[in-house]
């Protein structure tokens, strides 16, 4: 499995190409986000709100929102006419690119966001990476540690394959979509387009265009425009 199977960096995220090729597996990328913050310089010409708490070396486009109150710890880039909704809490080597919505009591740490990557409400996004135009809805968890915090593996085709993390959310690929309350198991990679229905727990692989319903999966059957 290779990360451009699942989703292509965009332009917003440019400057970190070198940290993130698409030919190594995606959960490589979440041991380089330290690496790709490490040089960053912070910077905002916003009027930071006094509720607004900013830690470390932060840096926000000019055309971010702030909102009246959330937690700001660096290192974290966050791109073009992104939204930072009230209570967000950003909890360190968070990379987000441009036209994302980080939502009302959500919380981020240790990912990579692409473009238009929404996360409206009360979500945890820890040790992920959410690929162009993902979703998440309401209540929707990334859970990133095993109950017996062995490292995580993962199952390709007949391989199961040791990530050696110990902590490791989940991986979306472009377009995938969450819906409400499903918890994603430590390790899940949702291909390209695919779905999880509200209350579902996920765990493993879901395949491109795939939904996934509690116990059982369906196939999408591809529009004819």
């Amino acid at each position: 499995m290779k990360a451009s199977e699942l989703f292509t960096l965009p332009p917003s995220l440019a400057r970190f190409a070198e940290f993130f090729p698409g030919e190594v597996a995606p959960w490589e990328w979440l041991k380089r986000i330290g690496a790709a913050l490490a040089s960053l310089e912070p910077s905002t010409s916003h009027v930071v709100p006094p509720g607004v708490k900013i830690e470390g070396a932060v840096w926000l486009h000019p055309s971010v929102k702030l909102p009246a109150y959330a937690t700001l710890i660096g290192p974290a880039w966050i791109g073009e006419g992104t939204e930072i909704r009230p209570g967000a809490f950003v909890r360190g080597n968070v990379i987000v690119g441009a036209k994302c919505v980080l939502g009302n009591a959500c919380e981020f740490k240790n990912a990579l966001l692409m473009d238009g990557v929404q996360v409206p409400h009360f979500s945890y996004v820890g040790d992920s990476i959410l690929g162009n135009g993902a979703h998440l809805g309401a209540g929707v968890i990334c859970s990133n540690l095993r109950l017996d915090q062995r490292t995580i593996t993962v199952r390709v085709g007949e391989e199961t394959v040791d990530t050696g993390l110990r902590k490791f959310g989940a991986i979306l690929g472009d377009q995938a979509e969450v819906g409400c309350n499903a918890v994603l198991q430590p390790g899940a990679v949702l291909g390209r387009r695919s779905l999880v229905m509200p209350l579902t727990p996920f765990a493993g692989v879901l395949p491109e265009a795939t939904i996934a319903r509690s116990r059982q999966s369906v196939t999408l059957t591809p529009r004819r425009d």
